[in-house]
């Protein structure tokens, strides 16, 4: 059974990565602004580049090369993580990711914290040449998975719009990695599960899976 899972704050722990390389480049007093500079990654990075060097002074193109170093840089792998994932595969499932971003980031941030050897593959929307929501990055990703799309398939992310609108439209179930959030109010569509974590929202789709065998 398809698996497909978000990588920024589903597999990795990406707000922690920003903070703390926002804290020893810049400082503690800083970390507030440059949190909310980021959006939770949802600024585009040459504009968040922009802003650092506009405030702290220095050359966008060197803050952009330092920014993306640093978030590799400060991902660790985590054992939960890599457990689940294992479970996962032994449960029948198979986890392939699906993310937003460059090519060579994201598969940096794989290869950092050990995913790559735990996923079967992944699907980067700069390589795809879309993203999430759009339906055909997952249509990309079940081919390159070897499985079809269909209702007993998941997206597991942690964006509304992105992973669960967009799983949701692409006829896949999906879990809902809620990091302390509410869902948010007036979107026409629910995820069946919701986790508070990454490996929170992955177990609870095990569990389905091996209760519905």
């Amino acid at each position: 059974m398809l698996l497909l899972v978000d990588l920024d704050n589903t597999l990795v722990d990406r707000r922690a990565a920003y903070k703390a390389w926002a804290e020893s480049r810049f400082g503690e007093s800083e970390v507030r602004w440059l949190v909310e500079a980021d959006r939770d990654g949802y600024e585009r990075r040459e504009t968040l580049a922009a802003m650092i060097a506009a405030r702290y002074g220095g050359d966008e193109r060197q803050v952009l090369t330092e920014l993306r170093a640093g978030m590799v840089a400060n991902l660790a792998p985590d054992p939960q993580v890599a457990q689940v994932l294992t479970d996962a595969t032994a449960a029948g499932l198979v986890p392939f990711v699906v993310t937003n971003g460059t090519v060579a980031q994201q598969e940096a941030k794989l290869r950092r914290t050990g995913l790559d050897r735990l996923v079967a593959g992944w699907t980067i929307s700069e390589g795809a040449g879309v993203g999430k929501p759009d339906r055909r990055i997952f249509e990309i990703a079940a081919a390159a998975a070897g499985i079809r799309l269909s209702e007993t398939g998941w997206m597991v992310g942690d964006s509304a719009e992105k992973d669960i609108g967009g799983g949701h439209a692409a006829g896949l179930r999906t879990a809902w990695v809620a990091l302390g959030r509410d869902w948010p109010p007036g979107l026409a569509y629910r995820p069946e599960i919701t986790g508070r974590t990454g490996v929170a929202a992955l177990r609870a789709v095990i569990q389905d899976t091996v209760g519905r065998e």
